[in-house]
């Protein structure tokens, strides 16, 4: 809802001028000529209010992410349209009451959000684009479809689907990156543990007795030596170098470098890459099934995939759809499926079908996700295995070979 300041006339002549809460500028005319005023001058005001406290408190909470709203938050909210909607109540009904039935306050605040611009006369579609921080262009697209057409609650039905696979494959990513993170972590702890406070209890042994070392155990000492006198600093260029590293990706090019950086990684880029093109063929599968064109298809899901090296790529193939190219040629020249993949659009695109064999290649990208994430542990913990097996001879040589060394030359004596 924005606010409007007017001028005009009234019907017996007198000039009058005021502010009026609207939806648009149009609207704002027809309400005023409904009150006898014919306006001279109307502009859209700048409406600062001050946050209240409560406010703040939930700007706070968002920033730190303890009241960020979820995907299981949409998920529920959808799943509870599609059944509202269903069962015949109105959609400001709805919302009312799922706003009152909702404990979370940030989506509460955005379904109030969206109930002040429906009684304002915004479409459904046009009040949840207000609250783009909430529902992304690609729901609203679906939900705009949705009341084109009658079908909000196949369109509700529609998003919850959408979201619980991506939900699904997001736990499925970090539960198999849960053991590998854990260890390294573990392993950065005790690295900085030993050189901290094990081998300077040996150096100082070591030092009285005035042996010569051998080349591990001097390693070891000098290694120690750099984390206690120059960690700190360490430490602080590397904070320094994170946050630069945060800024450059901040930028275009950081964003399209660091997408492309992501899929070349070991042994977890390729599954990082068919994971988004999982993503990609379902999205566009669930959007043309909506009635959504094409090239408005393609430009949705390009935002959808979370990945600007891709996202350049999907953006690509809208040009060559728009210029008149069909979606398997435009496939081929994004060089992003697999020949089976593309064979599979082809089908497709001469039958008609492309939502149907899109989706199968969702569910094709997805079994092949699948199996290599139950397979991930088995292949990374292997490299795990031989980097704390490295950690532990070398410790254990710069440790004890010293002790060997005296203890065989004093025998010798």
């Amino acid at each position: 809802m924005a606010t409007f300041k007017y001028q005009g006339r009234t019907t017996s002549g007198g000039q009058v001028e005021g502010n009026l809460d609207s939806p648009s500028n149009n609207a704002a005319v027809a309400q005023l000529a409904q009150q006898g005023i014919i306006v001279t001058k109307i502009e859209e005001t700048k409406n600062v209010a001050k946050a209240t406290i409560t406010e703040s408190v939930l700007h706070m909470l968002e920033s730190m992410g303890l009241d960020a709203i979820l995907t299981s938050d949409i998920i529920n909210f959808c799943r509870q349209m599609n059944a509202l909607m269903r069962s015949g109540v109105p959609v400001l009904k709805a919302i009312k009451g799922l706003a009152g039935a909702t404990t979370k306050k940030s989506l509460k605040t955005a379904l109030l959000k969206v109930i002040e611009l429906l009684e304002g006369g915004y479409p459904l579609a046009a009040a949840f684009g207000k609250v783009p921080k909430v529902f992304s262009p690609l729901f609203v697209s679906i939900i705009h479809v949705g009341e084109n057409t009658g079908e909000l609650d196949d369109a509700f039905l529609k998003l919850s689907v959408y979201f619980e696979r991506e939900e699904s494959t997001l736990k499925r990513l970090k539960a198999a990156m849960r053991y590998p993170m854990f260890v390294i972590i573990v392993i950065g702890l005790a690295i900085i543990a030993i050189n901290v406070f094990v081998i300077p209890t040996f150096t100082s042994t070591y030092a009285k007795l005035g042996a010569d070392l051998p080349a591990t155990t001097r390693f070891l000492m000098k290694s120690s030596k750099f984390f206690i006198e120059y960690g700190p600093y360490t430490g602080l260029g590397f904070m320094a170098l994170i946050y630069a590293a945060n800024n450059y990706l901040e930028t275009k090019q950081g964003r399209y470098i660091w997408g492309k950086a992501k899929l070349n990684l070991p042994v977890i880029g390729s599954i990082y890459e068919r994971t988004l093109l999982a993503r990609f063929t379902y999205s566009l599968s669930t959007v043309l099934k909506s009635g959504v064109p094409m090239t408005s298809a393609l430009t949705l899901v390009a935002e959808a995939v979370d990945n600007d090296y891709i996202r350049v790529r999907i953006l690509a193939m809208r040009s060559d759809v728009e210029a008149g190219i069909t979606l398997y040629r435009s496939s081929v020249l994004s060089e992003l499926f697999t020949p089976l993949v593309l064979q599979m659009i082809a089908v497709g695109d001469e039958s008609g079908r492309v939502a149907e064999l899109l989706e199968d290649v969702g569910e094709y990208y997805e079994r092949e996700v699948d199996y290599d994430l139950g397979s991930l542990t088995a292949k990374i913990e292997p490299l795990l295995i031989v980097v704390v097996g490295c950690m532990v001879l070398v410790l254990g040589l710069g440790v004890f070979e010293p002790m060997w060394n005296m203890s065989s030359a004093y025998k010798e004596n």
